[in-house]
């Protein structure tokens, strides 16, 4: 079996057994997860989902815990339907799965789940988070859509957007440094062209001993000596958007 010789690096980590605080919604042709703090505000943030979808309990994890920092969480199917990859898909196909779902063409999507914070959720600042694919989808809403405020991406695939480095909002990159799949050169390029082409402030942070996922889909309870990491990815996703939302 493929996935016994070559392990896909996005089957590392745990799926958290969590049910969720919010509640599924449907937006136009869309369908997304929401949670809304306790308290009124107009701060929002679109949570992108890695491989493994919108319903992955580890992305409503994260939402929820947005929601608890005061912010409204919304993470749509950014799938659109189609079906995420699951941890006994063979690797080998793993590269010809991901042609047919495009980090880069989420904008219609994007553009209705504003239009419903914005008039059904009174959001006026919105910023988005996004994990593995969703990180590289970070990345291309921060060159090009106007109406964020900021994002964070974590784990987002370089190769995606390497060539595209003049970002419209502030932008905090998270890496791992035992990233299988983001080799610690492209991190070190993607800095260097950031650093000669951005003109907004960013920070790439990568963290040390951790492997891809580690915010989202590593159980600090399981893996003790990963929790001060996992922690502070967490903590520092948080603090970025109280920045700058």
């Amino acid at each position: 079996m493929a996935n016994e010789s070559r392990p896909c690096p996005c089957d590392i980590g745990d799926r958290f057994d969590y049910g969720g605080r919010g509640q599924e919604v449907q937006v136009e042709h869309i369908k997304a997860y929401v949670c809304k703090p306790p308290a009124g505000t107009d701060k929002a943030v679109i949570v992108i989902h890695d491989v493994f979808g919108w319903q992955l309990p580890n992305i409503r994890y994260i939402a929820d815990m947005l929601a608890a920092n005061g912010y409204i969480a919304i993470c749509p199917d950014f799938f659109v339907g189609q079906e995420a990859w699951k941890p006994s898909d063979d690797w080998a196909s793993f590269d010809d799965w991901m042609k047919t779902r495009n980090a880069g063409k989420i904008d219609k999507e994007v553009d209705v789940v504003l239009k419903y914070l914005s008039e059904q959720c009174a959001a006026k600042k919105i910023g988005a988070v996004g994990f593995c694919w969703g990180g590289a989808a970070v990345q291309h809403l921060m060159l090009k859509n106007p109406h964020l405020k900021t994002g964070v991406s974590l784990y987002g695939v370089i190769k995606f957007f390497e060539d595209r480095c003049t970002l419209l909002h502030p932008t905090f990159f998270i890496f791992a440094e035992k990233d299988d799949y983001i080799p610690l050169e492209q991190v070190t390029l993607l800095e260097q062209k950031l650093k000669k082409n951005c003109k907004v402030d960013f920070e790439v942070k990568i963290y040390p001993g951790q492997t891809h996922g580690f915010v989202h889909r590593r159980r600090e309870d399981i893996n003790p000596q990963d929790k001060p990491y996992i922690e502070e990815g967490r903590k520092d996703m948080i603090n970025w958007l109280n920045k700058y939302l």
